[in-house]
């Protein structure tokens, strides 16, 4: 199983970026992903999930509004849309198989990839 996360680099404060995480090795279209990302200093931390389908979404407080999270099954692809960024969004993100009902059971992460938010 691999989860190859993507399209990460540096952005001014108000930018945007597109996160794309491919999987294989799995049957994509029935599990759960979510996205974290871990701060400089800090801990890992939830940021978004999407079930099998992507009908369900939730997000973490302080991305509500700016972040979406999607997927296309087809592809066997999640992504997360960043607008808005915030020099407190500056994090490694990591894509993973998770369980929709609670995030913290993780089957798979991916590796991560850098954001930077410069202001």
């Amino acid at each position: 199983v691999q989860l190859q996360a993507s399209g990460g680099g540096l952005v001014q404060v108000g930018g945007s970026l597109k996160l794309p995480c491919a999987v294989t090795g799995r049957a994509f279209s029935t599990d759960d992903m979510g996205w974290f990302r871990q701060a400089p200093g800090k801990d890992r931390e939830f940021v978004a999930a999407i079930n099998w389908s992507g009908v369900g979404t939730y997000y973490t407080d302080s991305v509500k509004g700016r972040f979406t999270i999607s997927r296309d099954n087809a592809k066997s692809s999640v992504y997360l849309q960043m607008d808005m960024l915030k020099p407190e969004d500056t994090a490694i993100y990591y894509c993973a198989v998770i369980t929709y009902s609670d995030y913290e059971k993780v089957d798979y992460w991916g590796q991560g990839t850098l954001v930077t938010v410069s202001s």
